[in-house]
């Protein structure tokens, strides 16, 4: 019975490691892809124009 008390923990983190992956590949794209993508191209302007500005305020 060693053996088993043994193989318990690392086979219950296989599950929720593997129900973890499945939860993120499940929510990927959906009704909700459009949304996320423009908040990240949102945020990704945003950083660029902050960027930019410093970059300008140094060479002036």
């Amino acid at each position: 019975m060693d053996y088993v008390s043994a193989l318990l923990p690392p086979v219950v983190m296989a599950v929720f490691f593997i129900g973890v992956i499945r939860v993120i590949v499940k929510t990927q794209g959906g009704t909700q892809k459009t949304k996320e993508d423009a908040a990240v191209d949102a945020a990704l302007a945003r950083a660029e124009g902050v960027q930019q500005s410093s970059t300008a305020k140094t060479d002036a």
